[in-house]
């Protein structure tokens, strides 16, 4: 009968594969090399093929073989944790604590409502919730930190993380009415931002440092958070990009000028729920996925954002794109 590959020596297969070599595997692995090492040739004596390139060469590098076969490894170690997590799901009842990430993209309004409605639905279920920025989502549920993330798309493909669209948003760049890029009144060119402080958030996750997004002055301040960034703009301290539903309504009221810059990046991005695909959501946490797509779908796109600029109303801005 011929010997299969065991699940343990599919995911020390992986590890290898997306860590570069056997250290990095076994510490992230929490395993001494020696066993990795050990895992890795067996795994190869049972399937008769060599799965990595050793001799002469500083790091592992795949196969042909191995490059064929770490797509089956990886689609075989996704489908038994889907079955692992219905199993799960099915004796799981009413979670006595739920953890939540949400991207500071997400609109407060929408949180205060649907968190309001949580209360009176779970009153039991202690809720830990955390507001970041950029990576920050996407980290604390692979790290297990929280159960649930509601956040934009994710930095990288992991086939450990379960995704759901629920939603849209985009970032749009303001200044306050007395900035002298706002008193320009016309069309700004990447001239115009060039020598003006612009705000930035800096990046605390590990899956995104170093990156920037948006970033076209020279001049750039770095804030800790969207809500800073945000208080620093309305004080003339400089521009900058901010999510469309902390901005829009200090736009309608003239607390904020939309700055009109083709080069800063529009673009409307989707909104995720994500999970860990070995850890099923209760009934509370299935009840917020369903909450938050029901009000973040019906948010206003680029364009009818653009149209509602207009307005005389504030209080006519549709709740949750406030």
């Amino acid at each position: 009968m011929d010997a299969n590959p065991t699940l343990d020596q599919l995911q020390v297969f992986l590890a290898v594969a997306e860590t570069g070599s056997f250290s990095a595997a076994s510490r992230s692995l929490n395993r001494a090399q020696s066993v990795v090492s050990y895992t890795i040739n067996n795994l190869e004596a049972q399937l008769e093929v060599s799965l990595f390139e050793r001799a002469g060469m500083r790091q592992p590098k795949l196969t042909e073989a191995g490059k064929a076969l770490l797509t089956d490894a990886r689609r075989i170690v996704a489908d038994l944790q889907v079955m692992r997590a219905r199993a799960k799901s099915m004796k799981q009842g009413l979670e006595a604590e739920l953890s939540v990430a949400l991207s500071v993209m997400v609109p407060a309004d929408a949180v205060v409502a649907e968190l309001r409605e949580f209360r009176k639905l779970f009153p039991s279920v202690a809720l830990n919730l955390n507001v970041g920025e950029l990576g920050m989502v996407m980290e604390m549920v692979l790290s297990g930190k929280a159960d649930l993330g509601v956040g934009g798309a994710p930095v990288r493909e992991d086939d450990a993380l379960t995704m759901q669209k629920i939603g849209h948003s985009f970032m749009i760049p303001v200044a306050a009415p007395d900035h002298p890029l706002s008193k320009l009144g016309r069309p700004l060119t990447l001239a115009d931002v060039r020598e003006e402080v612009q705000l930035v958030v800096t990046d605390a996750s590990s899956l995104t440092k170093g990156r920037d997004f948006n970033v076209l002055s020279y001049k750039t301040w770095r804030v800790s958070d969207i809500a800073t960034k945000h208080q620093l703009i309305l004080g003339g301290l400089g521009w900058g990009g901010l999510p469309a539903p902390v901005a829009g309504r200090d736009i309608i009221n003239g607390n904020l000028i939309a700055l009109n810059l083709d080069a800063y990046e529009q673009s409307q991005y989707p909104l995720y729920a994500m999970r860990r695909t070995a850890n099923p959501l209760g009934p509370a946490g299935q009840w917020l996925i369903k909450a938050f797509e029901q009000r973040l779908s019906k948010c206003p796109a680029h364009s009818e954002f653009k149209q509602m600029l207009g307005m005389d109303e504030a209080d006519s801005m549709p709740v949750a794109a406030e």
